[in-house]
């Protein structure tokens, strides 16, 4: 990097889907370039391939990269805007003699590319040398003139990586509708957009080489490039959608926080040291090409879940409330009511130290929002004899006089009634979970017992008594 040089990095996504780990991951890694240098971090739309692009599609990347917290400077680049700057340059190039009119039919053009491949060689088309002049009154494209000399691009990742001439053809940069492709395309961008660095999938590695020579034949300076291995599934295999290549909506569904997510996709591809947890501020900080990783990574949704706990204890209980009450407002047969999101909220900071997304934590407060009555089954039931029911009758008499309702205060009264009944809280403890949760997951009961209070208490006890 230069001296005094403003770090720009952009993420180019197609839309023509939503917006996938893989690319989540790539955007991440050029915003945590761009701001630790104190750069900018642009988003092009490469929407060129009308066919394929949709409105819908753009939306969902857009919408994705606002979930996940990734913020772009400046207006978002349509790349099918610029098609008249792309005629512009490829124009130049053909000013320079680096590029061509090629008539070539498309029938010619394969029996050319059969020939070269026969050779061991790329193709080369016959209208390279020829006037165009000479050329009929028909549709055609231009192409490249690929250098007979071998290119090298020196990628933060993979080092020196060099091609042999013989392997580029002459690339189409105009087709006959007067369409640009997609390589002279990202040049055009990258430079008028003064893009300095480059981070991507290695899938792109060889369009490094075309848009190289690209580069060199206007004499400009290309960027400087880092291209990272792609995911792979558990499996060490290429990323399918049975084993994770999904939308980001899908990990937020799933119950996965923003901040969670980024820093799990942080560590896929990227390491210092031994530090699995970050905070946002620590990723800024730490994030530089020198940490990203040539071999790929594996997706481990164990280790996720796991990172995303991490953010989930360390985030603010009212936040939690308002996104766990978002995911249970279409749900039937619960208390969705100003009472009902008081417990969630007065019960929140126990319960997400125990969960390891939202979806985890939903699980948890159905104790709390049932509706009345809450009809025990199977085991919890069972936990409900005669013997049970009289038991928690007195219970309910002693807490109904209960002059302190406290966690501690409720938890000492529980241990004094066992002490009274001369049996251990075992004997107890079955048949009130059962009473009050239904037999739904719950922490412990006196934390129970003052999150609901002591009228939802008494009424619970009474419902069963």
């Amino acid at each position: 990097m230069q001296k005094n040089q403003t770090v720009i990095t952009r993420f180019a996504p197609s839309p023509t889907g939503y917006l996938h780990i893989g690319g989540a991951r790539t955007a991440l890694f050029n915003a945590l370039f761009a701001r630790r240098h104190g750069g900018q971090f642009k988003l092009r739309i490469e929407d060129t391939d009308r066919a394929r692009s949709t409105d819908d599609a753009v939306s969902a990347i857009l919408d994705g990269m606002a979930w996940l917290g990734l913020d772009w400077d400046g207006e978002a680049v349509s790349q099918f805007a610029r098609a008249e700057r792309h005629r512009e340059i490829v124009n130049d190039l053909i000013a320079r003699g680096a590029a061509f009119r090629c008539w070539c039919t498309p029938d010619e053009v394969e029996a050319l590319r059969q020939k070269a491949f026969d050779e061991g060689r790329a193709l080369r088309s016959p209208w390279r040398d020829r006037d165009p002049s000479e050329g009929p009154d028909a549709p055609f494209v231009v192409r490249f003139r690929a250098p007979e000399s071998d290119v090298t691009i020196q990628d933060a990742v993979q080092g020196d990586v060099r091609w042999a001439a013989k392997d580029f053809d002459d690339l189409v940069l105009l087709r006959s509708d007067g369409a640009p492709t997609y390589n002279l395309a990202v040049v055009a961008d990258d430079h008028d957009m003064g893009v300095t660095h480059v981070i991507r999938g290695d899938d792109h590695l060889v369009n490094a080489g075309r848009q190289q020579q690209i580069y060199d034949a206007l004499g400009w300076d290309a960027p400087r490039f880092a291209h990272i291995p792609l995911i792979h599934g558990p499996d060490g295999k290429k990323l399918s959608k049975r084993h994770g290549a999904l939308g980001v909506e899908a990990y937020r569904d799933m119950g996965y926080l923003p901040e969670g997510l980024r820093n799990y996709l942080l560590r896929l591809g990227w390491s210092k040291g031994d530090q699995e947890l970050f905070t946002d501020a620590e990723m800024t900080a730490a994030f530089d090409l020198d940490g990203l990783n040539k071999s790929p990574a594996r997706l481990d949704f164990d280790k996720m879940a796991s990172v995303n706990a991490f953010h989930m204890k360390r985030a603010d209980a009212d936040r939690l409330t308002g996104l766990l009450w978002a995911r249970l407002e279409t749900k039937p047969g619960l208390r969705l009511d100003e009472t009902g999101r008081g417990w969630v909220r007065a019960a929140m900071e126990a319960l997400k130290e125990r969960a390891a997304t939202l979806a985890e934590l939903e699980d948890q407060v159905y104790f709390l929002l049932r509706l009345r009555p809450l009809k025990p089954e199977g085991k919890a039931a069972k936990a409900l004899d005669d013997e049970a029911l009289a038991r928690l009758a007195r219970l309910r008499a002693v807490l109904a006089d209960a002059p302190v309702w406290t966690e501690a205060a409720l938890g000492e009264a529980l241990k004094a009634f066992a002490e009274a009944e001369g049996v251990g809280f075992g004997k107890i403890g079955p048949a009130l979970r059962a009473a009050l949760t239904g037999g739904a997951p719950a922490p412990d009961m006196s934390f129970v017992l003052a999150v609901l209070g002591r009228d939802e208490v008494l009424a619970r006890l009474d419902d069963v008594i």
